[in-house]
């Protein structure tokens, strides 16, 4: 059966669309169709009809217009693409079908609107260039502009995405699948093969970008898999968008190594960006700090979070000016609330260049551009070199300013059809025409008085529909008094309606005046857009600098309400924190209930051991080990962002890197189980960490058996030790541990104090010097609800097996260490101990006393039968467990 014209250009868009689902404009409806209707039915909870009632009618879905943006944010959520098919056409110059195309193609990497995105939060794409050693990574906001490519050894990609954070990753359809634990939550786009190609992607890179070499960006031969994945990053765009890309003006290469180096599993573990648990922002660290008052801000202190500084100078610099805010309390203030103004100018320029901004866009830059001289003046003759620079970088664009605040209406609309956003007095054409809107509806009202009195019908009623245009309205009461120039249009339930050549004539001259009308404003609109897409990269400097104003006061209102102090940063690998509070607990707890706890890695306090580099920890659950060990990391890492920090006194030895094994989970998407995860989160530190790495270790070994558990917990503190040399924090409940203080020269123990009363156990989350002699495992199970009588009998049972220990003396105390002391060197250390040696038993001195050559065998069979007896006689003794 023949198509109809719509449908068959339908089809031709759908053809273009691939597997995105096609949301065809009709009216004032979109409409879906076939499979698409169907899959919009199920995931966007739509009414499936169909578009006509043959043997095989076709299936449709569909929405009002005005609902684009919520039903955009579904599809996307469920991991779709949509394929927006809107009029490209005007339809009162249409001859036959008014033309329609494909004017964006959505998916979550590819979204400018607001109402798709998190204000607070990058909204990154990623492409991955795989390679056998190297791999290259290219990410891009597309609401900000923000281009960044890398190359990465192949063995930290997965470090490299989990930094990134991206919401959607495009990948060669040659490549392999990636691990399911990088792609979880992320939508995975597969393209083609020649996107990646790397002479198209410099060709297609250079283009973009006016150059003849991509030098100028800092890229240079070695750079080519960062470069290839730059390239798919940027064909993808241009097949999406198909719209102007021109605020994406640079592309910075990124150097691994050049910010701290942070893995998957301690993000996780140090719940830096999101909750464990639940991935949410709020109880992250991010989520406490963040004390930002623009969307830009807060987006920049996520993205310092997720990159600290390794440069002290670099630090040194952000710090001077928190400092400052810090001290002059008033200035602080007085720029937040300049700053709270501030709209998000540099998502509202990638609307601006794309040519999808809104009249209410332009009024948004006006008012930011209005808000810049209170703040600029306020940064002036300020001490730190960097606030300096960037008052420097606020351009006023005063030009800018000036035209959109003289053209705009304080409130415009969000859409140019809307109309009325251009100032009366702006333009002399744009006033005459709506002078004549205003004088015809004038003379309808006259007109309408006229026609009451000369017929003598007082309900005559003017009015105005699509269809017929103005009309006279007439009830069928008063039908007979019409007179005879009334022309009869259309009849109704309880009137008829009527035109005269003297109304259509008017109504010719009005509708013609707000077309003119519309066209004045919406030529003025074109004009003030293309006006600040020129200017995109003045206000895009001045967008960065406010963010990092924004960043930075927002460090100093933290630190002023949280009685937060400045760290000293230094190069030397130590650690020195004084008094340290969580800095996630310490806002999140009652005021005043946090512990504060110390710690000393070759710093000059008075602490027990400060020349220690190694503290192991011991103690009971719940007491506040990892809380302790997490404490350390994270105040560390603030001091790297250029924060102050949760102490009365901090010295903060840059590291390279921050590693963090806490806690225990399975992996069951990779078929690992939870001590397997263990393994191999800790190999990986062993394997990567360096000297000036700060380490932190939670109940390595405790996923399998004791001995088993115990030696690898026993080697891997000896390897951190003697090979690493790093700062370690090791939580452990194996106090056999501890016996290593004696042996080690950096390791000093260090457990949490526990206060026995009247047969109850108070944490008291001290950490102090010296080692736990018990767990109290009995007494945390008893807190957790564990049956009364199942504690009483871990009690007996608990009694018998200490009782056992003592009596076999399985010590590991340093008397028994077999030391050797000799050969010593990086690459063959000391065997530090035998851990399980056997305790003979004494009817073995009499078995090895035995002459057997001169024995007669009846006094061998007596020997045995006495041997057997006294081996019966102890095992009557020790009873039979219950």
């Amino acid at each position: 059966m023949a198509q109809s014209p719509m449908m068959q250009q339908y089809h031709e868009a759908k053809q273009a669309a691939g597997d995105a689902l096609l949301l065809f404009r009709m009216g004032d409806f979109y409409e879906l169709f076939h499979e698409d209707a169907k899959t919009a039915a199920r995931i966007l909870g739509l009414s499936l009809t169909s578009r006509d009632k043959s043997e095989n009618p076709i299936p449709m879905a569909g929405f009002p217009h005005h609902q684009l943006d919520g039903y955009l944010a579904k599809i996307i959520s469920s991991g779709l693409r949509a394929a927006v098919c809107d009029q490209v056409e005007d339809a009162r110059q249409a001859k036959g079908l008014v033309k329609r195309d494909i004017t964006r193609i959505v998916s979550r990497g590819t979204v400018t609107d607001d109402a798709l995105l998190d204000p607070h939060t990058s909204n990154f794409l990623l492409a991955i260039s795989p390679g056998p050693d190297e791999c290259g990574l290219a990410w891009i906001d597309i609401s900000t502009g923000r281009f960044e490519a890398a190359v990465v050894p192949a063995e930290k990609l997965g470090d490299e995405v989990a930094r990134v954070a991206p919401v959607e990753i495009l990948i060669s359809e040659a490549a392999n699948d990636l691990p399911v634990e990088w792609t979880e939550g992320r939508m995975l786009t597969t393209r083609p093969a020649w996107a990646f190609g790397r002479e198209s992607a410099t060709a297609s890179l250079s283009k973009h970008f006016g150059t003849q070499t991509l030098e100028g960006f800092g890229f240079g031969d070695q750079d080519g898999p960062a470069l290839q994945a730059a390239g798919a990053v940027l064909d993808y765009l241009v097949e999406t968008q198909k719209s102007s890309l021109g605020h994406l003006d640079r592309l910075l290469p990124y150097r691994v190594g050049s910010r701290l180096e942070i893995d998957v599993a301690t993000r996780r573990s140090l719940e830096i960006t999101q909750t464990l648990r639940d991935g949410r922002r709020e109880g992250s660290l991010l989520g406490v700090i963040d004390r930002t008052v623009t969307s830009m801000g807060a987006r920049l202190i996520g993205d310092w979070l997720a990159n600290p500084l390794t440069d002290v100078a670099s630090i040194s610099a952000r710090l001077d000016c928190v400092e400052e805010f810090f001290t002059e309390t008033a200035l602080c203030n007085d720029v937040r609330e300049g700053l709270r103004s501030i709209y998000d100018v540099a998502r509202l320029l990638a609307r601006v260049t794309a040519g999808r901004a809104s009249p209410r866009d332009l009024s948004f830059v006006a008012r930011t551009l209005r808000c810049l001289p209170k703040v600029k003046a306020k940064l002036a003759g300020r001490q730190a070199s960097r606030l300096q620079q960037l008052e420097s970088r606020i351009d006023l664009c005063a030009d800018i300013r000036s035209k959109l605040e003289t053209a705009l209406e304080d409130d415009c609309p969000l859409t140019t059809s809307e109309g009325g956003y251009i100032r009366s007095g702006f333009h002399e054409g744009l006033d005459e025409q709506r002078e004549l809107m205003k004088g015809g509806k004038q003379w309808m009202a006259e007109y309408q008085a006229q026609a009451i009195e000369q017929s003598g019908i007082p309900s005559i009623k003017v009015g105005f529909n699509k269809v017929f245009g103005y009309y006279l309205e007439v009830t069928h009461a008063h039908r007979e008094k019409v007179p005879a120039e009334f022309i009869r249009k259309q009849t109704l339930k309880n009137a008829e309606r009527y035109i005269t050549p003297e109304l259509k004539q008017y109504e010719e001259k009005v509708l013609a005046a707000e077309e003119k009308a519309q066209d004045f404003e919406y030529a003025i609109f074109v004009e003030l857009r293309e006006l600040v897409a020129e200017a995109a990269s003045r206000l895009y400097s001045t967008a960065e600098a406010l963010a990092e104003l924004d960043a930075l006061a927002s460090l100093a209102e933290l630190a002023r309400s949280r009685n937060y102090v400045r760290p000293k940063v230094v190069d030397e690998p130590v650690l020195e924190i004084l008094e340290g509070r969580h800095p996630v607990l310490d806002i999140t707890e009652a005021e005043g209930t946090f512990v504060p706890n110390s710690v000393c890695f070759g710093g000059k306090s008075q602490l027990p051991s400060p020349d220690a580099t190694f503290l192991l920890i011991t103690g009971p659950n719940m007491a506040g080990k990892s809380t302790y060990i997490r404490q350390v990391a994270l105040i560390a890492l603030m001091g790297q962002i250029g924060s102050f920090v949760p102490a009365s006194e901090a010295t903060i030895g840059v590291s390279d890197r921050i590693f963090a094994r806490v806690g225990a989970s399975d992996d069951l998407a990779r078929g690992q189980s939870t001590f397997m995860v263990e393994m191999t989160e800790t190999a990986r530190i062993l394997n990567t960490a360096t000297e000036r790495s700060l380490v932190i270790l939670d109940e390595i070994g405790r996923g399998t058996s004791t001995y088993d558990g115990l030696s690898i917990a026993w080697a891997v503190v000896e390897h951190l030790h003697e090979v690493i040399g790093c700062r370690t924090l090791f939580a452990t409940h194996y106090h056999e541990l501890t016996e290593l203080e004696e042996t080690l020269v950096g390791v000093a123990n260090r457990n949490v104090a526990v206060k026995e009363w009247e047969g109850q156990v108070v944490f008291l989350h001290q950490i102090v010097a010296g080692a736990a002699d018990k767990s109290y495992g009995i007494h945390v199970a008893q807190l957790a609800g564990v049956p009364k009588e199942v504690n009483e009998r871990a009690k007996e049972i608990l009694i018998q097996l200490e009782a056992a220990h003592h009596e076999t003396d399985h010590s590991t105390s340093a008397s028994r260490m077999r030391v050797d002391t000799q050969n010593h060197s990086p690459g063959r250390r000391p065997l530090q101990m035998t851990l399980f040696e056997t305790t003979d038993h004494p009817l073995l001195d009499t078995i090895r006393a035995v002459d057997l050559n001169s024995a007669t065998p009846l006094e061998i069979q007596q020997l045995v039968s006495q041997w057997q007896a006294q081996l019966s006689n102890e095992t009557a003794g020790q009873g039979k467990p219950r």
